[in-house]
This record gives C-alpha cells, sequence and structure tokens, in this order.
C-alpha cells in the first residue's frame, strides 16, 4: 500500500505542475479567446504530471480545462495509463457543475483547486460556476428561507464518489507555523500569475475575440 502524500508534497508537485506547465498553455488559450482554467492529471505514487490542459472554449463551449484534460487523458494508450483511482486531480479553478460531473464519471477520487467559485467571480469576473449550481441545483427544502438556502453549500465536498479540498485547505493542514507561512506564501505567488492572464481574456472579451462559448 502506498504512503499518503503530505500536504506539502501535494503543494510541492501542484504548484509546480500550474507554474511550469499549465500558466504557459494557458497564456497561449487566452490570446485566442479561451477562459483562464486549467488542470493537471498527476500519479498518485511519485505526483509525476501525466496529463495537462487548458480551457479551449475557442473550439467547443464543452472543452473546459477540467473536460479537455480528461479527454486528453483518455486519448492516450490505455497501456501503461495510470488507473484513475489511481491519479490526483489538480484543478486551477474550483470545477463547474460540468467538470465535477465529468471528473466524478471518469472516477478521479481526489482532487484540488487552486482558487475558488469566489475567486472565479469576483477575481476573473466570471459567475457562471457560482450561477449554474445556485440556479440549478440548489433546490429549497419546504422549510428553508433565503438565507437558510444560501448558507447551505454548493455540492459535498466529501462524499462517496470523491474528496476535494483547495489548496489553502492544505496550508490550513500543516502543523509547523513557519512552514506554513512558507507554503501560504508560494499559493499566493503562483496566483499572482493570473493577473495578467485575466486581463488578456477580458481584453479579447471586450474587443469580441470569437469563441464558441454562450458565458463569457
Amino acid at each position: 500500500m502506498s504512503v499518503p502524500n503530505t500536504p506539502q508534497a501535494l503543494l510541492a508537485a501542484m504548484l509546480e505542475v500550474n507554474e511550469k506547465k499549465i500558466v504557459p498553455l494557458t497564456a497561449a488559450g487566452v490570446s485566442s479567446g479561451s477562459k483562464v482554467f486549467g488542470a493537471a492529471i498527476l500519479e498518485r505514487d511519485g505526483l509525476a504530471p501525466h496529463t495537462v490542459a487548458t480551457n479551449d472554449e475557442r473550439n467547443s463551449p464543452l472543452l473546459h480545462g477540467e473536460i479537455n484534460c480528461i479527454q486528453t487523458f483518455f486519448a492516450t494508450a490505455a497501456q501503461g495509463r495510470p488507473a484513475t483511482a489511481d491519479c490526483i486531480f489538480f484543478c486551477t479553478h474550483e470545477p463547474c457543475s460540468l467538470c465535477l460531473s465529468g471528473i466524478t464519471w471518469a472516477g478521479f477520487r481526489e482532487f484540488y483547486y487552486l482558487f475558488t467559485y469566489e475567486d472565479s467571480r469576483d477575481l476573473f469576473a466570471i459567475p457562471y460556476d457560482i450561477d449554474i449550481l445556485e440556479s440549478v441545483f440548489r433546490v429549497p427544502a419546504p422549510a428553508d428561507t433565503p438565507t437558510t438556502l444560501a448558507g447551505r453549500p454548493l455540492y459535498n465536498k466529501t462524499n462517496k464518489f470523491f474528496t476535494s479540498a483547495s489548496l489553502a485547505d492544505l496550508v490550513a493542514q500543516i502543523q509547523d507555523p513557519a512552514e506554513r507561512a512558507h507554503w501560504a506564501a508560494e499559493v499566493a505567488r503562483v496566483k499572482s500569475l493570473y493577473a495578467q492572464l485575466s486581463e488578456t481574456y477580458q481584453a479579447g472579451k471586450e474587443a469580441g475575440t470569437a469563441t464558441s462559448s454562450v458565458w463569457k
């Protein structure tokens, strides 16, 4: 049985693949009209990245970063491809309803993300992840008030299909204060790489750059 990965090992692997592989792909994507979302699939033992991809909504509204990554993963030869249960899924942004379903149907049991839904809405001016989950999936119970309904989570982060957490959640698990501060700073540094990417995407949106996405 493999030894569980420590929060520090997970953070190091996911931040590295984000900075060195996902960000360059995203820079090319946003310049042609795609959003800033990307993903990577890492082998659980050793945390080596197997597949990396970004949003390709210029060509299809379904090719979110996570879905594009899953499609690319299954396009590789089955022989030598790890089982999804033996992988860790990383998302730059908390997965939308489409991508939550894709991760689940593909059989990935564990995923992490850098930015939250609120970040997507407030930092990137992309509110649709929250909008769709609230409008389509959040069904009020008979006794619900607007306040109690708004207080309910948008999905179960730990369930029979998967466990999920933000990188900030991983940082919070580190006991040593100095080490926790180091990794919090690393998360903030990688997040800062997205400021220019977001500006490029928003500028293209305002300029009317062609894309297949209905929700921009």
